[in-house]
């Protein structure tokens, strides 16, 4: 995998809350550390610059620089940044009725960087996010994924990017109901598949004109957007997220996937425990939800809290989303917390909320542990993170705090009341550091 950059955003400069990377050490020390790759911390040191992370360890391993910048979190916990595999903030919008597969669009193209579900978010400890367009579709467009740095003020500056500055995110796919409608759109389960396989059919055959165009320019076919996103997931570059619930769907998913060869996450499997051997046995991870009211739609009926450990047991990687506006993201841990309930391993729960996310996004080598080299993404909580009395305190991004409940601008998107459904700007208590006035 190529080795990812971040757009910055801002100079390396500045104190830690107001906007840039430190180029003093930031130490914090005392806490409690989760790093997810190795053993619990019970009291350790988390060392900070340039918006990466110079060390992390028990306090008595960690050599703290003389000029360090000391933050005592003695009794807190330190956990890495939440990462949501499947989100929909931003009001973002995506493919519309005219027809049910439409590759060429970009979610990129539709999100509102000033949207309140992104304070609301970093107010749950989430710090990156795959924004995905609708499920309505067979294939409704281009995912993007996000990192929640302070203040946004276009989507430039939040973007993944490679080191190209290609933008970085998969494809959404979906079957079963949503997709079956009035015509264009399939009627049934059968014809939903034959439209996608004769749609990968024609994005094998745009791969070979632009192989043979190699040899020959004359050769190349006329551009078309749509089918360059199609062979980027063919080549395996582009990650399909899939929509899916029950456990005929999925063996559909799983046989398209082995056809045409391409990499697929496996999104809600609400019937996911019915098939957990047949999905460990095609090496594909499930990105789920946990719900607890009634209501929804039928096909996910037979959701079940204990699919997560069902799946873990099989062998399955597995990674929890909120599918915000779904479920909150501000409840997120609370998701890792309910999979636990139900049988989950500790240790897989707190995974599945950090670093399965991460490999899900191929974003592993920059996010979702505690590890020199990472970005110095984090979240300082009140306690275990499992408990329903903890609370996040505060949320920081490439060294950068992002949210701080004690400040009462960023305690309103944490608790909601007035004010908490606008977005960012100065009008709206966005910004720690800023008046509500112009």
């Amino acid at each position: 995998m190529k080795h990812l950059l971040i757009v910055a955003f801002g100079a390396l400069a500045g104190c830690a809350s107001g906007g840039h990377a430190q180029e003093r050490v930031q130490a914090y020390v005392g806490a409690r550390i989760i790093p997810i790759e190795g053993g619990e911390i019970p009291a350790g040191v988390l060392l900070v610059q340039r918006g990466k992370i110079l060390a992390v360890g028990p306090s008595d391993t960690v050599d703290i620089p003389a000029d360090a910048n000391r933050v005592d979190l003695t009794g807190k916990v330190i956990l890495p940044g939440l990462i949501c595999t499947h989100s929909h903030i931003g009001g973002i919008g995506g493919a519309d009725g005219s027809g049910p597969i439409q590759p060429d669009v970009r979610v990129y193209d539709s999100i509102d960087v000033l949207d309140p579900g992104f304070r609301r978010a970093v107010a749950g400890g989430l710090t990156s996010l795959n924004i995905m367009p609708g499920s309505g579709h067979l294939m409704s467009g281009q995912t993007v994924y996000v990192k929640l740095r302070h203040r946004p003020k276009t989507i430039e500056d939040i973007a993944y990017r490679d080191d190209e500055g290609k933008i970085l995110g998969g494809m959404k796919m979906a079957n079963g109901t949503n997709s079956m409608k009035a015509p264009p759109f399939p009627g049934t389960r059968g014809k939903s598949a034959a439209l996608v396989r004769q749609k990968f059919i024609k994005a094998q055959e745009y791969r070979e004109k632009l192989q043979r165009g190699l040899e020959d320019p004359n050769k190349l076919p006329a551009r078309d957007i749509g089918m360059e996103a199609m062979v980027e997931v063919l080549e395996g570059t582009r990650m399909v997220h899939h929509h899916t619930h029950r456990h005929d769907d999925i063996m559909t998913v799983l046989r398209l996937a082995r056809e045409f060869g391409f990499r697929v996450v496996l999104h809600h499997v609400s019937e996911g425990w019915k098939v957990a051997e047949q999905i460990a046995a095609a090496e594909v991870p499930c990105s789920i939800i946990l719900l607890d009211s009634p209501g929804g739609k039928l096909e996910a009926i037979d959701l079940i809290f204990t699919t997560g450990g069902v799946l873990e047991r099989a062998g399955v990687p597995v990674a929890f989303h909120t599918d915000d506006g779904i479920t909150d993201s501000r409840l997120f841990l609370r998701m890792a917390a309910l999979g636990v309930r139900a049988g989950m391993s500790r240790g897989a729960a707190l995974e599945a909320v950090t670093l399965a996310g991460a490999r899900m996004l191929d974003l592993q080598d920059r996010i979702g542990s505690l590890r020199p080299g990472k970005d110095a993404d984090f979240v300082v909580l009140s306690g275990d993170p499992f408990s329903v009395y903890t609370q996040v305190l505060e949320t920081w991004v490439e060294g950068v705090k992002v949210f701080d409940r004690s400040d009462p601008k960023d305690r309103l998107y944490a608790v909601g009341g007035y004010g908490a459904g606008h977005g960012q700007t100065p009008y709206h208590c966005c910004f720690a550091d800023e008046e509500d006035q112009p």
